[in-house]
């Protein structure tokens, strides 16, 4: 299979601190040529993204070959299939693979939902501001209970070697509201991971871009 870097960069959209940072972070370890773009939250800026990705949400990549893909999980995974020799995911077809499949996608439909409605509260209620107390404790409730669940695959990664799951998932856990109960004592393998993620260099590039960016 002919790997995807041969034909060219990739452009990446995102903002600092969002979910464009796990699809950095495994660029990044793929080694591919990419150029960081930010996203603007002017009126035409926001025109001109949603000519990249119609929902204008970042992440969205645009392919060497100039197709945009959007949705973070998806990006992921063709990612690995894209770049095979980086070997961030296992064999498709194999067990191992269908195990990285589950993940990924428990991450961006469960994880990543619960998310959205801690810091959007308002966006989940036909009464606004009024309900958003109550959407976000919900939300913070079920964004823990699907750490823990994934907490107890973590040795030390998700899977029995990195892939693209644990940049994710990293990404993901980073987003754990401040004012909230310490979740280290509670989760130290999701602790461990963290840790183990931020001494490679590909997650400290991409987060000090992010950093950098803020």
């Amino acid at each position: 299979m002919r790997d995807e870097m041969s034909s060219g960069g990739y452009k990446l959209y995102g903002r600092a601190n969002a979910g464009s940072l796990a699809v950095q972070i495994v660029l990044e370890e793929i080694g591919a040529p990419y150029e960081l773009l930010w996203v603007g939250r002017t009126a035409a800026e926001l025109e001109a993204f949603r000519r990249i990705n119609p929902a204008g949400k970042v992440p969205a990549l645009v392919l060497p070959d100039g197709t945009p893909v959007f949705e973070s999980a998806a990006i992921l995974i063709h990612l690995t299939n894209a770049h095979p020799n980086a070997d961030l995911a296992p064999v498709a077809g194999s067990t191992a693979h269908a195990r990285f499949l589950q993940w990924m996608l428990f991450l961006s439909s469960n994880v990543y939902e619960a998310v959205l409605r801690i810091y959007y509260s308002e966006r989940y209620s036909t009464v606004g501001a009024a309900a958003a107390a109550q959407i976000r404790a919900q939300a913070l409730q079920d964004y823990t209970r699907h750490l823990e669940l994934i907490h107890g695959a973590l040795s030390p990664y998700v899977l029995e070697r990195l892939s693209a799951v644990d940049p994710y998932l990293h990404m993901l856990a980073g987003w754990y509201p401040q004012d909230a109960p310490a979740l280290g004592p509670r989760l130290p393998k999701l602790a461990q991971h963290a840790a183990l993620l931020r001494r490679r260099a590909a997650t400290h590039k991409a987060e000090q871009d992010h950093a950098e960016g803020s």
